[in-house]
């Protein structure tokens, strides 16, 4: 928000677009997106995104570009019907894999593995020849939890993650079919 003060002072129009991660810098018909955190509001932005910048010029500035284990990271969950950042992160992993943290990586997405490894597939499936850019023991990783979680009931509570990728292409999940949102809620178990 401070970068959003900053140009307001300088007399540039500013806008909160959504303030869970994005703002917006207009002068004229030219705007700069401000991303303050993921899409779904999980990720904030902070030094971590920085720590592995490159500096590069833009315009005759010189600005931190972020490196590639973030752009991943933040790419991952934008999966909207009109939007789907699928693409960037194939190629990103294409033109980028020696550069990207692997175990940042997946430190990052911990939590959200599933997603992780759809990505690492869906890199595999349009760049077949590629594949051996992803380091086998994370594949070896994602895909022994995979077997693991395969072994284990279902949980008992109905919950859609969905929304942290689109909360309208999954609202009615939760509004009409009875699934929680995603931080479920004891009413949507199946009894």
């Amino acid at each position: 928000m401070r970068i959003l003060d900053h140009f307001r002072g300088l007399d540039y129009a500013i806008e909160i677009e959504d303030e869970r991660w994005i703002g917006k810098i207009h002068k004229g018909e030219h705007f700069c997106d401000v991303i303050f955190a993921s899409s779904n509001g999980t990720m904030p932005v902070g030094d971590e995104w920085f720590a592995e910048a490159r500096r590069i010029p833009v315009c005759g500035v010189e600005v931190l570009l972020v490196a590639p284990t973030e752009l991943v990271w933040s790419k991952a969950f934008i999966q909207l019907r009109h939007r789907y950042d699928g693409a960037d992160v194939a190629n990103v992993i294409l033109r980028q894999h020696e550069h990207i943290n692997w175990r940042q990586l997946l430190g990052y997405m911990e939590q959200h593995w599933e997603v992780l490894l759809m990505h690492l597939l869906n890199f595999r499936w349009i760049y077949p020849t590629e594949r051996d850019r992803i380091p086998r023991w994370l594949m070896d990783e994602l895909l022994d939890r995979l077997r693991h979680q395969l072994e284990l009931p279902p949980p008992q509570t109905r919950i859609c993650r969905g929304r942290m990728f689109s909360h309208i292409d999954y609202a009615i999940a939760v509004e009409q079919w009875g699934f929680a949102d995603v931080g479920g809620d004891e009413r949507h178990r199946l009894d």
